[in-house]
């Protein structure tokens, strides 16, 4: 049995993951974690996700709920999960990581963390994206120089961060697969007379609008053809799954920095 905490639990994706987790008999929930001051801080999680009395109550403190826990899942804001990791290592649990956003220097801080305890970070915990991420090094590393690379990633309009953490991903293994810095040749935004686009760019667009679940498209367009690749989430219980597959997969794990291409055995 893996014993379970959600940080972020009456959250969009904290209520899914705590919601599906009945489905998966070797999970266990003990413990359910939201900001201090939330208004619900002290009700059954279980009351308030609409599932019945489960006997978890809702508290404003990862300190107060940790104790009985294997795993912490954590999608909630940058600061909060650098806090919350730092919580977990010092226990000795191992995390769950789907927070986007972070800054270099908060990265890194979580990477350094996974000394002490195993971490599973990815900006995207579908089956379906993480496949997108193994192949396409290799069709960028095929098509080379030779066509202009574009990512275009849709969300809805309450999401925080841009571009999403998915695309830049992708945009970073792309990168990688033709040599080239994405710091250097990555281009969020085109307006005015920009002159022509160059070989090395790396186009990186951003769409927020309604409801949109998430949609990523890399576009490889040569000259007289162009390649895409699309990635369409019709609802965010694919991500929730793939956090709680990633929950079953780490517990007992070394402590490393892993992502969700070692949860899937795609390296």
């Amino acid at each position: 049995m893996t014993n379970m905490v959600v940080t972020g639990a009456t959250g969009r994706m904290g209520s899914r993951i705590i919601a599906l987790s009945k489905d998966y008999p070797t999970l266990n929930l003990v413990g359910a974690v939201e900001r201090e001051g939330h208004e619900q801080i002290g009700k059954d999680i279980g009351l308030l996700l609409g599932m019945g009395e489960i006997g978890v109550r809702l508290t404003g403190k990862l300190e107060a709920a940790i104790e009985k826990a294997d795993v912490v899942v954590d999608f909630t804001s940058p600061r909060a999960t650098v806090q919350h990791t730092r919580v977990a290592a010092e226990k000795g649990k191992a995390m769950v990581i789907g927070t986007t956003g972070f800054s270099k220097d908060d990265l890194e801080s979580v990477k350094k963390m996974s000394s002490d305890v195993p971490i599973v970070l990815a900006p995207n915990m579908s089956v379906g994206v993480n496949l997108l991420l193994k192949i396409l090094g290799d069709v960028a590393k095929v098509l080379g120089d030779d066509y202009d690379i574009e990512i275009i990633e849709s969300h809805h309009r309450l999401k925080k961060d841009a571009p999403s953490g998915t695309a830049m991903r992708m945009a970073q293994v792309i990168a990688q697969a033709v040599d080239r810095n994405l710091d250097e040749v990555a281009v969020y935004e085109r307006k005015g007379l920009i002159g022509e686009r160059t070989k090395k760019e790396i186009g990186i667009q951003t769409v927020r609008a309604g409801d949109i679940v998430g949609e990523h498209t890399v576009l490889f367009g040569g000259l007289g053809e162009r390649i895409e690749i699309t990635h369409k989430a019709s609802s965010r219980d694919t991500f929730a799954r793939g956090a709680l597959k990633a929950v079953l997969w780490v517990h007992g794990k070394p402590s490393r920095f892993y992502d969700m291409q070692d949860v899937l055995g795609l390296k």
